[in-house]
């Protein structure tokens, strides 16, 4: 794993080769959109075991068959998940299959593509986040302005440790969250930061646009 700091906010970018091998599969124009959402969903299950790191537990005492013993279990209040609408709904089932007792948000958002500014247009999430980790999915961070308006959230709703799981990452993207969020306590965890953006804002070389190519709405 290749980690960049910078102030309080980390970047991630997890090294591994059953990670490269499915996000080249993913950046492959010919995969169809069945065999993405599966590599995505695998994909986001293995970036999920790295964000997780560093989850809280507490201490419990257990009766194995053969003796009494001290574990650890997930503390309260669980993690809360957040994909953000819509193609990180395409997310939530590999990050759940590694945390199935973890709640569920949803936060909607859309990008104006004149002006690559991030609007809401709805939420369902706890209003009070005080104490909770929080983990973010959302596939590409490209401008970056998606993100931060998602984290600006749910830090206003007192969340005071949050994690951004993306497939991808653009440069541009890493620096703009470093300097709106800086003094956040934020991680990025992603399975590659790309070369650049274009001037369309997606990511180079990038895989598309993952919603469309998840849901098979690609023209």
């Amino acid at each position: 794993m290749v980690l960049r700091y910078c102030r309080d906010m980390r970047t991630h970018v997890v090294d591994h080769p059953l990670v490269a091998h499915k996000l080249t599969t993913l950046r492959d124009k010919r995969t169809d959109s069945p065999t993405f959402r599966r590599l995505a969903d695998e994909l986001v299950t293995l970036l999920a075991y790295e964000a997780t790191r560093d989850v809280r537990t507490e201490q419990v005492d257990i009766a194995t068959p053969v003796t009494e013993t001290t574990g650890v279990r997930l503390s309260s209040p669980k993690p809360l998940v957040v994909p953000i609408l819509r193609a990180g709904l395409g997310m939530l089932e590999g990050m759940v299959r590694l945390l199935p007792t973890a709640e569920v948000g949803f936060l909607g958002m859309i990008r104006d593509e004149e002006t690559l500014q991030a609007s809401t247009y709805a939420t369902r999430m706890p209003d009070d986040l005080s104490g909770r980790q929080v983990y973010v999915l959302d596939p590409m961070l490209a401008t970056g302005g998606t993100l931060v308006a998602a984290i600006k959230e749910l830090i206003s709703r007192g969340a005071d440790d949050v994690t951004a799981l993306c497939l991808l990452a653009a440069p541009e993207g890493v620096e703009v969250m470093e300097r709106e969020l800086a003094g956040t306590p934020v991680t990025v965890v992603t399975a590659s930061v790309d070369e650049r953006l274009n001037d369309l804002g997606y990511i180079v070389p990038g895989l598309g646009d993952a919603g469309d190519r998840m849901y098979g709405t690609a023209g």
